[in-house]
């Protein structure tokens, strides 16, 4: 499937594991992500993403949000939206 770049990860939180993105492209709860790295390559669909600890259904370019992962991410990885 095709793939767009829509950001970085920032930061990583493992205690609940959420992985802090700046997005370049506007995301939404719903939405299929790719994160892929050197050692990281995990999809996932978005069921919750928060700006400063408040939940939001969807962000835009320049937002730096959370988003709950299944394991650990890197600082520089990059995400990608999934086209359906």
């Amino acid at each position: 499937m095709p793939e767009e770049v829509i950001g970085q990860v920032s930061d990583f939180f493992a205690h609940p594991v959420v992985a802090g993105i700046d997005l370049t492209a506007p995301l939404n709860v719903g939405d299929k992500i790719h994160i892929k790295g050197h050692t990281t390559d995990m999809e996932l669909t978005v069921d919750s993403m928060q700006i400063n600890n408040v939940d939001v259904k969807e962000a835009k370019a320049g937002d730096a949000i959370g988003v709950k992962v299944s394991e650990r991410v890197r600082r520089g990885d990059t995400v990608y939206k999934v086209i359906d």
